[in-house]
This record gives structure tokens, sequence and C-alpha cells, in this order.
């Protein structure tokens, strides 16, 4: 949830990694590539994260995805899809954007 949140300009495992604080990517692909998912449960998780961290009286969360698009095919993601960002099909990456207002 950290690196999701984190004003990084590009966020990849390189990227992430160094944000948590590790030497390489290896432990951040280890942990989406190989760990069994339990989808309720991250549920769980990011709501308790926020809720503990971003959480206040008068605070909204606005999660907006928004497309980021792609000429060609190679980067994770990429398909012909509906992009917010152009407001039809393109073929497109889909990607979170978190913008926390009080």
């Amino acid at each position: 949830m950290r690196g999701l949140i984190a004003p990084l300009q590009r966020k990849n495992g390189w990227t992430l990694a160094e944000e948590a604080g590790h030497a390489g990517p290896d432990r951040i692909q280890r942990m989406l590539n190989r760990i069994e998912w339990d989808a309720d449960e991250a549920l769980d998780d990011v709501r308790q994260y926020v809720v503990d961290n971003l959480g206040a009286p008068d605070a909204v969360l606005v999660v907006d995805d928004t497309g980021f698009l792609k000429k060609g095919t190679r980067s994770a993601g990429v398909q012909r899809q509906y992009s917010g960002t152009a407001g039809r099909m393109e073929n497109c990456q889909v990607g979170p954007v978190h913008a926390p207002t009080t």
C-alpha cells in the first residue's frame, strides 16, 4: 500500500523496492509472483491501512483508474480497453491514481 501511494515518478519492482528500503527488487517480485493471495484478506488489510493511516473524520479518499495510452503491447497489462484519459477504447495500461483530500 505504501508503494501505491508513494510519490514516485514510476512504479515498478525497482522503485517500489527502493521505497521499501530493499537493495533490489527480488523480495517485491517474489511477493507478487509466488505468494498465494486471498483477495478478501488483501482487501481487509488495505482497508485497515487506509483507515489507520489516512483516516480523518472529514477526509475523502478518491480512487480513479486512469488509463495510460500505450502504442506497443509489451508492457504489463497493456491491451485494448476503455481509457478514461482518452474517453474511448484504446490500447492502454490502466493504473490507480490515489488522491487523499481533506
